[in-house]
């Protein structure tokens, strides 16, 4: 393993367990805090912060010489390899961030960087909403200290993962490590701090890297809320919430899985929105709330809207539709979001037509067909037998569905038509102008 010098700003839970953790990796690290007690602390070999295992890894560090605290940044940075960034970012009385200390910590960095020649890397820990490095913070480092980040200073986000009560071994045995890094050479450099740890390494730009502890919280506050409002259905209803969640965590192949999380357009079929209102009105009829259940339908109706206003946008009247049925390789059509959008752009006077090869009446019997001509014999007429036909007709083609014979097709498409991909087909060979919904 590769020994750096790292200059370590915030010894608060995240620097402070960070900082035990990287010196009993065998790094030299300095922590920096502008508190005289967490310094003076950390020099008597005492943790700041109560943290199972935290203690004695500071105890060990400092006894080593590898681990030690000061209030001069200046004199830490200079001795340093690259500068990791831990101090807090709370919330404004409105709920947004407040990173007034890491910007100060960064003016202070990049001060003492000023004059220097060697290449330096300052790695943000600090959770920030996506863009702050790359608007707020890097402009800061160029100004104070002279030098061009990208070419002779690096800066990367490296999030992290730990959870108060385990955070030792969630730093020794992680999910994943991230590193967004600005260009490859910071990447290079702050990658061997964690070599040997398990766990994928993923390399990625600034924003992902910054946005991946968002998306990870927000989805844990997620199922806080949904495992509270199940919970709360299930005593009304004289069931053991913790027995049904037992039961509901044994799927790992949808309930527990990556299925389902990938962005795109809204769902439908004949499953998820009618369970959806019938918990919810079960739940309202024993006096309960549940709003995070009535916001899911909320939210995807606002997703179906946003796939309207991306057509709109366009200005271009005649539209192919790539895709009726609300997953691909089914004949399916009930509460089909292709279906509501092609009703909704009839309604509007767009000229519509739609190409899906398991929907034709020519071949689909049972309920599907009588639902065909029950409930929208008007979308059965607009219907095309091939993709050729499609393109003939459309200046937009709305993908609403992956089959492997739609992508195939978009390379085939002229310059002058438009694609609006709900599903990220990808843009791939298109000659079209191409938008996809969530990317």
């Amino acid at each position: 393993m590769t020994e750096r010098t790292i200059a370590l700003f915030g010894l608060g839970y995240v620097g402070t367990v960070s900082g035990a953790c990287l010196a009993a990796r065998g790094h030299r690290v300095i922590g920096v805090d502008l508190d005289r007690g967490k310094v003076d602390g950390i020099t008597a070999g005492r943790s700041p912060v109560i943290e199972e295992g935290v203690e004695d890894l500071v105890r060990r560090g400092v006894a080593s010489g590898r681990l030690e605290a000061t209030m001069d940044g200046a004199a830490a940075v200079r001795s340093a390899d690259l500068s990791l960034v831990c101090v807090g970012t709370p919330s404004r009385a409105n709920g947004g961030l407040d990173t007034g200390h890491v910007e100060q910590v960064t003016r202070e960095i990049g001060a003492a960087l000023a004059g220097r020649t060697d290449y330096h890397v300052v790695v943000y820990r600090s959770t920030m909403l996506p863009g702050t490095v790359e608007t707020r913070l890097i402009p800061i480092l160029a100004q104070t200290s002279g030098r061009a980040p990208g070419a002779d200073l690096g800066v990367a986000v490296n999030p992290e993962f730990l959870r108060e009560g385990t955070s030792v071994r969630d730093f020794h045995e992680p999910s994943r490590t991230v590193i967004g890094a600005i260009d490859s050479r910071a990447g290079d450099l702050v990658q061997p701090l964690y070599e040997g740890i398990p766990g994928p390494v993923v390399r990625t730009d600034l924003k992902t890297a910054e946005m991946v502890k968002y998306a990870d919280n927000c989805f844990h506050a997620l199922k806080v809320a949904f495992g509270n409002e199940i919970g709360n259905i299930c005593k009304s209803a004289g069931i053991d919430s913790h027995e049904l969640m037992d039961i509901f965590c044994l799927d790992r192949k949808l309930n527990l899985s990556p299925v389902y999380l990938k962005s795109g357009y809204a769902f439908g079929g004949s499953c998820l929105p009618k369970d959806l209102r019938a918990i919810v009105q079960h739940a309202r009829e024993h006096d309960l709330r549940t709003p995070l259940l009535e916001a899911i339908i909320a939210s995807n109706e606002a997703q179906k809207r946003l796939g309207l206003q991306m057509i709109l946008r366009t200005r271009k009247m005649k539209v192919g539709i790539l895709g009726l049925s609300f997953k691909p390789g089914t004949d399916d059509l009930r509460e089909s979001p292709a279906v509501e959008l092609a009703e909704t752009l009839i309604g509007k006077g767009f000229d519509v037509a739609i190409y899906d090869r398991n929907v034709s009446l020519a071949r689909i019997m049972g309920a599907n067909r009588a639902y065909i001509e029950r409930e929208i014999p008007h979308i059965a007429g607009l219907m095309r037998a091939s993709l050729d036909e499609l393109r003939d007709h459309a200046e937009v083609l709305v993908v609403t569905s992956g089959d492997p014979e739609y992508a195939a097709f978009l390379p085939t498409l002229r310059p002058d038509q438009a694609v609006i991909d709900l599903v990220r087909l990808g843009a791939a060979a298109t000659p079209a102008a191409y938008e996809g919904i969530c990317w």
